[in-house]
């Protein structure tokens, strides 16, 4: 299919212009998966959301693939409910949404599904959902996370923090996509206590404001230059999807 010069938005199309592209040859569909939740005293709560989004239309863009609307409740019980603004799913019941979306995804006519997840929460239950996909054989289903794409990602995500959370890398996303929303003054970092840790712990038993890392050190510059680098990677991904196919195994 060929590349945009906007992204292909399945919520603007009518249902006969998304009959006519699965019959043109669409195979793929894309479903941004995210959260609404606390991100600490300076960035949104839709922060999240806001990353899926822009990366996977921009992906979207120059590719041709259509994506759907961003899922925005995850699973982010972790954050608990000692700041206001998070809105989360059980992690079962992310798993039940995921799936039962996936079903008319292949009635739509599409026959693959890539989830692209935005939110670290999201990745245990998001694997679980692909796998019951898989199971039920009618579809074939995929996830990636925009922050492990590449070891190149991996790096600038990390740089601040393992356990992340509004830290640099989400700072300096949201300086260059949506710096309005940006308290600038609100920036203040908080250490990650979690490296020697055997359990795990919410956010709000190793964290004091609800972030994790050091957004002191974000800036749009550093934003613009990560989501290129992300939305290259996503927009190869989508390409691969499209066609691959399982490994042979026998010459």
């Amino acid at each position: 299919m060929p590349a945009r010069d906007a992204p292909l938005l399945v919520e603007d199309l009518t249902w006969p212009a998304l009959a006519a592209l699965v019959e043109r040859g669409e195979t793929l569909c894309v479903l941004p998966v995210a959260a609404v939740e606390q991100h600490g005293p300076h960035l949104p709560v839709s922060t999240d959301s806001e990353i899926a989004t822009a990366a996977c239309r921009a992906a979207s863009a120059r590719t041709g693939v259509p994506v759907l609307p961003t899922l925005w409740a995850g699973s982010s019980h972790a954050h608990t409910t000692a700041w206001p603004g998070t809105f989360s799913l059980p992690a079962r019941l992310l798993i039940e949404v995921v799936v039962e979306l996936s079903r008319w995804v292949r009635a739509s006519g599409f026959s693959r599904l890539l989830l692209v997840n935005a939110h670290v929460g999201n990745a245990a239950p998001l694997s679980v959902a692909v796998d019951e996909i898989r199971a039920a054989g009618e579809l074939r289903a995929g996830l990636v996370s925009w922050y492990e794409l590449t070891p190149e990602i991996v790096t600038a995500v990390t740089s601040d923090a393992d356990d992340w959370h509004a830290h640099a890398a989400e700072t300096s996303l949201m300086l260059h996509l949506r710096p309005e929303l940006v308290d600038r003054n609100a920036i203040r970092d908080d250490d990650d206590r979690t490296g020697d840790l055997v359990l795990s712990y919410t956010v709000a038993e190793t964290s004091r404001e609800g972030l994790t890392g050091a957004p002191s050190r974000a800036s749009a510059d550093e934003g613009a230059a990560l989501f290129e680098t992300v939305v290259t990677a996503l927009a190869e991904r989508f390409e691969r999807a499209r066609i691959e196919a399982p490994p042979k195994l026998w010459p």
